[in-house]
């Protein structure tokens, strides 16, 4: 491929629900475009941005790719990006590197979730963005109607530059709004001029006159050409339109059906004509070696500067970081410092990358999109840039995991080699992550949902050849105790020679400090207890709040009394005033009202409107405590509750039932509560066996 400078490039992230067609088009510009020799389908598991395995299998995108295209001498760098929600992690670290965006509604379908959430991307990275409606051809599609959604969201910057010509039921031809021609299609997305249909005459004129007024705003001469009854020349129009989407004051409106190529050439041209090159784009940094902040803006003539947004660790083709130039041009060879690890990294070959084929390049100019192998150390979110003016940018800010999963290796011995693929993975996909929770003895698997999950263990198994079983994890409960208990502990042991002697006479309280497991205190009076085995009763309660009499959970909040005791002068040993200590907290706990104490997390649900009813009718069926309703905007509500931890597994596939996949959720832990009656029956039933082996 050629070296295109900042100006001749366009990076464009491809977003919209799942399945409305964003490979399919990615595939119909590779196409059209030259890039490959062939369509592929995501049917047939041959297209360029869907290669791995795991998309090929269950035939939609997992992983954000990008598919370089060159069109009438401007590279565009198309980053195709899942519509599936679990994903959002990938469309996030696209859309960092995009300086713009298409939304892709599948026509027969319509506005869906993931077109309002591909808008709100849009809007919290600044995108501008065009609309293309795919699947025209089919039958029952209404062209119209998904206009008239839009609108009906997003006001009048909703701009339709194009309608379909449908005859005899068939999608055969389009006009354009702007020449206000007709045109019929032909091989290869072609159009041939057509006269336009009589029925589309006045919606054309309508869309065209509204398209007019924005045109007008761009500038007064405009303005008063306009009220003058002026007509625009179509490279007036272009001209003003191009000022217009990148300010995102339009909208652009698209369609066609990229399986049989039509109305890609259009989507094309435009993405040339309309979309801002890097250029007019801003990208600060901190300059660390003065604390300014140093404006990269994708300038040419500026200090090399890159951003990793990406990381691909594919078992077939490596390592590759997927950089952006923020400024300068890269060559190969070239030595950069990496800010955030504070250390050289020779860049050696430069790539561009092509789904999954990497392609080497003599050079990348700022704004333009490629990536570098066997770099070490380097990760998703490093910065690197020269050791004269090292430049840091903000890291990508990424979706959090709030879906849990306890999981173990299937096969005892490997535990070591699922920690590796799992660490492997977690380079690529920041978005789930792997605790060690030493406290309820289970390693845990955080992710956005449960399809994400499902495909790393997938993955573990195809790629690293290990097997993972997943289950619900177990919930952290604390015992503690209501009131005061005096007990004796004594162990005496007789064999022979030596024995064993230790006897401890302790209160036991609640301490009032749930954050500490317990207090000791001394009140022993005439030697009773000798100094010396002080520790040893500490040490015996240090074991025994580790797993509780009453259901083996970690203890807290008691405050234990030494007060008296006795001791035997041949006999007494350390170890046997700890296991006099062990029978005296035993008892004492028991007797002093132990409860069992639940997590309260504290959890926030953003939904819209009309499923507040419905998400707060299920937060009462978990034991949830609502504390509040917020107005978000743009029809949304935060509802805040406190809820049990227990109540909480798989709510993430409940709420995305209840909302239509619209709904999301966040939460942390709030404080522990005493657990209901039958909660507490239950998990000292359950916890029996864990009682009788903390006994032994």
């Amino acid at each position: 491929m050629n070296v295109y400078k900042t100006d001749k490039i366009r990076n464009v992230v491809f977003l919209g629900h799942g399945g409305a067609g964003k490979t399919t088009l990615t595939e119909a510009m590779a196409y059209l475009s030259g890039a490959t020799t062939r369509i592929g389908t995501v049917t047939a598991g041959n297209t360029v941005s869907d290669y791995d395995k795991e998309e090929i299998k269950r035939k939609f995108s997992i992983s954000a790719s990008v598919v370089p295209v060159e069109w009438k001498g401007t590279k565009i760098n198309i980053l195709d990006t899942p519509g599936y929600f679990d994903f959002v992690g990938e469309v996030e670290e696209a859309a960092s590197a995009a300086d713009a965006a298409v939304i892709v509604i599948s026509g027969k379908d319509g506005v869906q979730v993931g077109t309002e959430k591909a808008w709100n991307i849009c809007e919290e990275y600044n995108l501008p963005r065009m609309i293309f409606v795919t699947e025209i051809d089919n039958a029952d599609v209404n062209y119209n109607q998904v206009i008239e959604n839009l609108q009906e969201l997003y006001g009048n910057k909703i701009a339709p530059l194009h309608f379909p010509v449908i005859e005899g039921g068939k999608f055969t031809g389009c006009v354009n709004v702007i020449t206000k021609n007709g045109g019929v299609y032909g091989d290869k997305g072609s159009v041939k001029p057509a006269a336009i249909p009589t029925d589309l005459e006045g919606e054309v004129e309508g869309a065209y006159d509204a398209l007019m007024e924005s045109v007008a705003e761009t500038s007064e001469e405009f303005m008063e050409r306009f009220f003058g009854g002026d007509d625009f020349t179509p490279e007036e129009i272009n001209e003003a339109l191009s000022v217009n989407v990148s300010d995102s004051s339009i909208v652009p409106v698209l369609m066609g059906s990229p399986n049989n190529l039509q109305g890609v050439v259009a989507l094309m041209d435009d993405i040339v004509n309309y979309f801002p090159d890097p250029s007019q784009r801003k990208k600060s940094g901190t300059n660390t070696k003065n604390n300014e902040t140093f404006d990269a803006d994708y300038k040419a003539d500026g200090p090399k500067t890159a951003y990793v947004f990406k990381t691909i660790a594919d078992p077939f083709i490596g390592k590759y970081n997927l950089i952006k130039v923020c400024s300068g041009t890269l060559t190969p060879d070239d030595t950069l410092y990496n800010v955030d690890k504070s250390n050289d990294e020779r860049l050696g070959k430069l790539y561009i990358i092509r789904g999954n084929k990497p392609q080497e390049v003599s050079e990348l100019c700022a704004g333009d999109i490629g990536a570098l192998s066997k770099m070490g150390d380097v990760a998703t979110g490093d910065s690197l840039s020269t050791k004269a003016v090292p430049v840091v940018f903000e890291k990508t800010k990424l979706s959090r995991p709030f879906t849990i999963e306890r999981y173990r290796a299937v096969n005892k011995g490997d535990e070591d080699k699922v920690a590796q693929a799992l660490s492997r993975l977690a380079a690529e996909d920041l978005t789930f992550k792997t605790v060690i929770d030493s406290a309820n003895h289970q390693s845990l698997i955080y992710g956005i949902g449960d399809q994400q999950i499902d495909i790393i263990k997938s993955k573990l198994k195809e790629r690293y050849k290990v097997d993972i079983e997943l289950s619900e994890p177990k919930v952290a409960f604390r015992e503690t105790i209501r009131k005061k208990s005096d007990v004796q502990g004594k162990y005496k042991k007789q064999s022979g020679g030596h024995g064993q002697y230790g006897d401890v006479r302790m209160r036991f309280e609640p301490s009032g400090n749930l954050e500490e497991p317990y207090e000791f205190a001394i009140e022993v009076v005439g030697g009773a207890v000798p100094k010396n085995y002080y520790p040893a009763v500490e040490k015996g309660l240090t074991e025994c709040v580790q797993a509780g009499p009453l259901a083996a959970y970690p203890v807290v909040g008691v405050k234990a009394t030494l007060y008296d005791g006795s001791y035997h002068p041949v006999d007494s040993s350390e170890q046997a005033f700890k296991t006099a200590t062990h029978f005296a907290f035993k008892e004492g706990f028991m007797k002093a009202d132990p409860i069992l104490l639940e997590p309260i997390i504290n959890l926030k649900v953003t939904v819209k409107d009309q499923f507040t009813g419905d998400v707060m009718g299920d937060l009462n069926k978990r034991r949830g405590r609502v504390l509040g309703m917020n107005p978000a905007g743009k029809g949304l509500t935060v509802i805040e509750a406190d809820v049990p931890q227990t109540e909480i597994y798989g709510y993430g596939t409940v709420l995305r039932s209840m909302t239509g996949g619209s709904g999301d959720f966040e939460f942390e832990f709030a404080r522990y509560e005493q657990a209901p009656a039958d909660v507490q029956a239950k998990q000292v039933a359950l916890r029996a066996d864990e009682v009788k082996a903390a006994d032994e």
